[in-house]
């Protein structure tokens, strides 16, 4: 892999410049939570990580996972929110009013739309709802479960995986933070109708009210979702978003110590994440970025430039930490190489994390050299090829 950085200074320095001057920076964010990542929505910047890949069983946070099943199968017209299903006794002594956990309180042998089930889930994460929607739509829990392992790895979670669709403890049932907020960012980009159910505050059915178990509603601080969970001896888990203005982000954390910290812990990351990033344009749309060397062609060299405007995510002033970027890229690229191809990522570095990527394409074509031009390429990179 080849770096090019020269070109990206120019960019850096304006970016950096409010910083100069400035006070020692002031430590970077640290959590009580044993794993735990942090994105921001509309850059997809990574903002903080902790262990973020380390697998750890999910409890009601499967429960994002059913939702995502049901999501996809409302949007593909498999499925209605006026279609009823029917109650079974499995359901209802394992997931309702019989099980001790977390249930709607459906009656056994009753109808229940899917609509009022969708709520039942998100809204009081209900064990019963997710038995019913999983026999209904696959036949046993053990089938549902294997639609989403399916839909896990069509939306690109590798290593999440699940067992049945409550939550409740099982055998290889497991997720990680990062996979946590890539499912939470895709149910909010993909289902804008139905996300909507991770914010109301309370459903009642059958003459039962019950509030939203997320406890982060309650802080009126931007959190419109997602869900939360807990596992003995591991500790609590929860996976949030939070809006505020233009700016949306989302965080997964787990093995958290108490209920308590739970809350506050997140309300940390998500009011640190806020206020201690702010949005720069590094360059403007068909701006040229770099450049990439090129080998055997008429050029040594392609110019580079976004799609669009590059935009980044940066320390706000108050919490500077290490900037860098830099242009990466497998080369030199052999020619002939086509513009609009793409050929390099500029990469946003935060310390020693690689926060964002942004693929770059070339300006322009730059076609096959002469035979006397390949063979001095085929020279010159015999010489310093060794090297990289």
């Amino acid at each position: 892999m080849v770096f090019r950085i020269a070109a990206v200074l120019v960019g850096l320095i304006a970016l950096l410049a409010p910083a100069l001057g400035q006070p020692a920076p002031a430590p970077l964010f640290e959590t009580k939570a044993a794993q735990a990542f942090l994105v921001d929505g509309g850059t997809g910047a990574v903002l903080y990580q902790k262990d973020p890949d380390t697998p750890f069983p999910p409890a009601s946070l499967a429960k994002l996972m059913t939702v995502e099943v049901v999501f996809h199968a409302l949007k593909n017209g498999r499925l209605s929110m006026h279609d009823q299903f029917v109650v079974s006794e499995h359901a209802w002594r394992k997931g309702g009013a019989p099980s001790g956990t977390a249930t709607m309180f459906a009656a056994v042998k009753s109808s229940v739309p899917v609509a009022a089930l969708i709520q039942g889930i998100i809204v009081q994460q209900a064990n019963d709802a997710c038995i019913i929607l999983a026999e209904a739509m696959a036949g046993s829990e053990e089938n549902f479960a294997k639609l989403m392992n399916e839909r896990a790895r069509a939306i690109g979670l590798k290593t999440s995986t699940f067992v049945n669709p409550t939550g409740l403890p099982a055998e290889g049932h497991q997720v990680t933070a990062r996979e946590m907020v890539l499912l939470a960012q895709h149910l909010q980009r993909e289902y804008p109708q139905y996300y909507r159910y991770f914010s109301q505050p309370e459903f009642e059915w059958n003459r039962i009210l019950q509030r939203n178990r997320n406890p982060l509603l309650r802080l009126d601080i931007g959190v419109d979702g997602l869900g939360s969970g807990f596992t003995e001896g591991i500790g609590y888990s929860i996976a949030a978003s939070q809006k505020r203005g233009d700016r949306r982000v989302f965080a997964a954390l787990a093995a958290i110590p108490s209920e308590e910290e739970r809350v506050e812990e997140t309300r940390k990351m998500l009011e640190w994440a806020m206020s201690a990033f702010q949005q720069r344009q590094l360059f403007a749309a068909g701006e040229i970025v770099g450049e990439a060397s090129v080998y055997g062609g008429e050029e040594g060299s392609v110019p580079l430039r976004p799609q669009g405007p590059l935009v980044a995510l940066v320390p706000a002033a108050g919490h500077e930490q290490p900037v860098s970027a830099r242009i990466a890229y497998q080369g030199p690229l052999p020619a002939p190489v086509e513009e609009g191809t793409q050929v390099a990522k500029l990469q946003v570095w935060l310390g020693d994390t690689l926060s964002q990527e942004t693929p770059l394409y070339a300006a322009e074509s730059v076609a096959a050299g002469t035979l006397r031009q390949r063979a001095f390429g085929a020279v010159q990179e015999l010489l310093v090829g060794w090297m990289r």
